[in-house]
């Protein structure tokens, strides 16, 4: 059996640094706040564009997976509460 030191080569985990918007325990803003800044910035700048992919990053450690899937769900069907436009 192996015992995980190959994954940890492998990957590297971190967590999200401190937002000053954000000073509370509770992320729930935060997360939702990432979601949306990520979807503009790639709506402005396409999704190759390195700083978009910090909001990704943000979102994806700060919301829970089920949060993920119901805004994707309701983006792709034009039921998502805010605007994404830039």
């Amino acid at each position: 059996m192996s015992d995980g030191s190959d994954l940890s080569s492998k990957y590297v985990l971190q967590t999200v640094g401190f937002d000053a918007r954000f000073p509370n325990t509770n992320q729930t803003r935060n997360c939702y706040q990432n979601y949306t800044d990520y979807f503009k910035c790639v709506n402005a700048k396409g999704e190759d564009f390195a700083p978009c992919k910090q909001f990704k990053k943000a979102y994806n450690s700060l919301c829970p997976n089920e949060w993920i899937g119901k805004w994707d769900d309701q983006r792709e069907n034009g039921t998502f509460a805010s605007s994404l436009e830039p």
